[in-house]
């Protein structure tokens, strides 16, 4: 569809509409938001990828709060939003689209707007010790400032019962991992609720992204989640991009191909070994290590970064690969691939591993799709969502591959999807190598200008999910804020889900069959 036909289609008449590349905003009246946003959910089928806030008290007196919906099958997004003047409440969605909730609960914690009539309103990121009455988010909280230290509580929810007790576990692990507080409620060993607490590794990146200089910027989204850089750090680069009116060529979008697709090779093929490893299964842990090792050894040398930092820049990419180098990476592929295959085939023969990761930290489906689940854990589950083929970046649209999925959503399927993507990024890495022209530029050089007032999404698909950078311009054309979804900031709600029912000592291998960022939530 033109635009025009996406407008007559999706959006309401009577409304004002900024056009932004493949993004429309409009202001909707704050007593239509609800309608206007279930329209989207529920009858036109749209896709929740993220809501946010900005501070335009400066320059339009007043926040806006943006819902953004994406299209599928027109890579369009629809940006309904209203305006806070002289308030600081706005009605929440949260009881009509479930995924909507942390959404609002962040809101509410960096911006101080509160979500009426949200069920849940506890703190979300920020600890104990901040104020109430600070907002980090809002354009007057000095970054540099250190509030003073608040005591505040945090409240866990509670199951009241006969034979009921409580485990605290963390946040401080007894491995070499991020922290993170879990609380169990228990009858006997039987895991009755499950809930996470996060926030210990927060750092003020969304903060952070309103001060830096543009190339500082993109450091900074590499280190949003760091097993994570080469994906974020895309992202957030495409989003710009697109704010800037650069054209990507055609070997840099197959270049970032490449690297992205490396990037979630080696994170798959070290889950795979970890999921068997927690197992007891000591040949699968081994073999998964090993594997990833010659993947990041290929990082370093493609780019001298063992995770692929400092590869990506707006407009492209700093380096190239010589066309006898990439005959030399598919040859190691080849190999890698019959190697996993054997190990694969070895592990299957195993019943105490197969029998050990069935059953174990199923997700009811249903609960997977009202909290808006996405990446390895979605597929897992039998939900097909994969931005490459949703909403194709690079020059994904132009090769072909199919989604990996599973249906159980059990540790094993979850297994399983990594399994089959391990298989499917070789074949897209040697459609990639085939495809790509030798004799072209792999960026742009040249000033950087973006559109005034302006906004901007990028997603790419990284080795765990969906990312989605929103971006947003001033009246002068600098970055005002910067909004960022980690894939983990949707699932780690799903993780007392899959726990639920099963014994305490299956935790560590639900929670590893998930494998979630801590930083990339805590932002």
């Amino acid at each position: 569809m033109n635009q025009d036909e996406i407008i007559k289609k999706y959006i309401p008449s009577g409304h004002i509409v900024q056009k932004d590349s493949n993004a429309f905003s409009f202001a909707v009246n704050i007593r239509a938001l609800i309608n206007v946003c279930k329209e989207f959910y529920f009858n036109q089928k749209l896709q929740l990828k993220t809501i946010t806030a900005v501070d335009e008290r400066n320059e339009n007196g007043g926040f806006r709060i943006l819902y953004v919906f994406g299209v599928s099958e027109e890579n369009v997004f629809i940006i309904p939003y209203i305006v806070l003047k002289n308030q600081d409440e706005f009605p929440s969605i949260a009881k009509d689209i479930h995924e909507a909730s942390t959404y609002e609960r962040k809101i509410a914690t960096f911006f101080g707007l509160k979500p009426t009539g949200h069920p849940d309103l506890r703190p979300l990121i920020l600890h104990e010790n901040w104020p109430e009455n600070k907002f980090p988010l809002r354009k007057d909280f000095d970054w540099q400032e250190r509030p003073e230290e608040a005591n505040g509580s945090y409240k866990f929810q509670e199951v009241e019962g006969e034979g009921i007790y409580e485990i605290p576990v963390g946040p401080v692990h007894a491995g070499i991992i991020e922290p993170g507080h879990f609380r169990f409620s228990v009858a006997g060993e039987e895991i009755i609720l499950l809930e996470p607490r996060l926030g210990y590794k927060h750092k003020g990146i969304e903060k952070l992204f309103e001060i830096l200089e543009l190339n500082e910027k993109i450091k900074l989204s590499e280190k949003v989640s760091g097993d994570t850089s080469f994906s974020h750090s895309l992202a957030f680069c495409q989003a710009v991009e697109n704010l800037a009116d650069i054209t990507v060529s055609e070997k840099a979008k197959y270049l970032r191909i490449i690297f992205g697709e490396l990037e979630r090779l080696a994170n798959h093929l070290n889950d795979i070994g970890f999921i068997m490893s927690d197992t007891g299964y000591s040949f699968g842990g081994s073999s998964g290590t090993r594997l990833r090792e010659i993947i990041m050894q290929w990082n370093e040398k493609l780019t001298g970064s063992r995770f692929l930092r400092g590869v990506n820049i707006i407009g492209g990419v700093t380096t190239e690969i010589s066309s006898e180098t990439l005959n030399k990476l598919f040859e190691d592929l080849s190999k890698l691939l019959q190697d996993f295959d054997e190990v694969i085939a070895i592990s299957e023969n195993s019943s105490s591993l197969l029998n050990r990761l069935s059953g174990t930290g199923k997700l009811d489906k249903k609960t997977a799709l009202d909290y808006g689940i996405i990446g390895v854990a979605g597929r897992a589950s039998g939900i097909p969502h994969d931005a490459r083929i949703e909403f194709p970046y690079a020059n994904y649209k132009l090769l072909k591959f199919d989604i990996a999925l599973e249906e159980e959503g059990d540790v094993r399927a979850r297994m399983y999807v990594r399994i089959k993507e391990v298989l499917t990024t070789i074949q897209i890495i040697e459609q990639a190598v085939r495809k790509m022209p030798i004799d072209e530029e792999f960026k742009v050089n040249g000033k950087i200008s973006l559109r005034k007032n302006s906004c901007a999404i990028g997603i790419t698909e990284g080795w765990r999910g969906e990312i989605v950078y929103f971006v947003i311009t001033d009246s002068l054309g600098n970055i005002s804020r910067v909004d960022v979804r980690d894939p983990s900031f949707i699932n780690w709600q799903l993780l007392g889900y899959a726990g639920k029912g099963n014994i305490v000592p299956d935790f560590p291998l639900i929670n590893k069959s998930f494998n979630l960022s801590y930083c990339g939530n805590d932002l």
